[in-house]
């Protein structure tokens, strides 16, 4: 990761730590679950080669980013504040954003309530969650999958931090970074166990290395997991906050980009939203979805040279 250089800047009442790398327009990078800046490495530097300005933080209550201790501190409010913040911090009016799993969830809170600041936005795997104004979202998603669906396994304060615990911080990110198992990931219970991946390989997959999964670990040593479960604690509070938008649209330019694997797109009725026509009409400016071939989840690091065309070739554009 030669020549990126580091800093943490203060925005919106914390302290973050932003990696960023080249000169020209701002490609703002938002990582996932359980992520951190490193996970957009590959597209960093090939961004920055291509005469862009890569900028990709820690998000609040990750890796070296201040993690407030209260969990309403963590609505998609507080997490799109710190982004203007940063935005502003970077002294220029719009950008290009890309952005993953939970960085993507955000990225369209950014989209619905600051339009005006994004260029345009390349989406990794999860699209617009469409908002039900008839059920919370964790409400229906226990109401389709039961009590040990993942996200409703993480709502309990300490319960889920409690479980990876017994099987260590090291399994819990090569379980999930691993995962190849399409459909909605169901915990067994009352523990961790196998978690995402009941097929989690001995060997790690050829696009993370040892040494990329020791970083991870090093950094969620010292932080534990509570700020980034927080995020999923917040959803149903994020489906009453944002009751406003209910029904709007979302009117920035975006490319969709998922893996046939990947768990998000195998569940949650997705794939019928995406193509049926749903998608579409939630997003008028919805100009492409791009689904890859045997790829999973983390597609911006098992296919990051594909992703790293795809993010250009659109962003070029404008």
């Amino acid at each position: 990761m030669e020549g990126v250089e580091h800093r943490t800047v203060e925005v919106n009442g914390i302290k973050m730590h932003v990696a960023e790398k080249g000169e020209g327009p701002v490609v703002l990078f938002l990582h996932g679950f359980p992520e951190l800046w490193y996970s957009w490495r590959h597209q960093i530097l090939a961004l920055s080669s291509r005469g862009y300005r890569a900028v990709a933080p820690d998000l609040r209550g990750y890796g070296d980013t201040e993690a407030p201790v209260s969990i309403s501190s963590y609505t998609g409010f507080h997490i799109v504040g710190d982004l203007i913040a940063l935005i502003d911090l970077l002294g220029v009016d719009q950008v290009f954003l890309v952005a993953h799993d939970w960085g993507a969830i955000i990225g369209w809170y950014l989209c619905t309530f600051h339009p005006d600041r994004v260029k345009a936005y390349v989406c990794l795997s999860v699209p617009l969650l469409h908002r039900d104004p008839n059920i919370r979202t964790v409400d229906a998603m226990r109401a389709m999958y039961g009590d040990d669906y993942y996200i409703c396994r993480f709502q309990k304060p300490g319960e889920m931090e409690a479980q990876m615990a017994e099987v260590g911080t090291e399994y819990v990110l090569k379980n999930i970074l691993t995962t190849r198992k399409p459909g909605p990931p169901i915990f067994p219970k009352g523990e961790y166990g196998t978690g995402f991946n009941p097929d989690m390989p001995n060997s790690l997959p050829s696009w993370l290395t040892q040494d990329d999964l020791a970083y991870y670990v090093s950094k969620y040593e010292k932080t534990g997991f509570t700020g980034p479960l927080n995020y999923y604690r917040n959803m149903n509070l994020n489906w009453e906050l944002t009751a406003p938008w209910s029904g709007g649209k979302i009117q920035v330019p975006v490319k969709f980009i998922t893996g046939e694997l990947d768990m998000v797109y195998t569940s949650l009725n997705m794939k019928e939203y995406i193509h049926g026509g749903g998608f579409k009409q939630d997003v008028p400016n919805l100009e492409e979805v791009i689904v890859q071939k045997n790829v999973a989840h983390f597609n911006n690091q098992e296919a990051a040279e594909e992703i790293n065309n795809h993010i250009y070739d659109f962003i070029k554009k404008f």
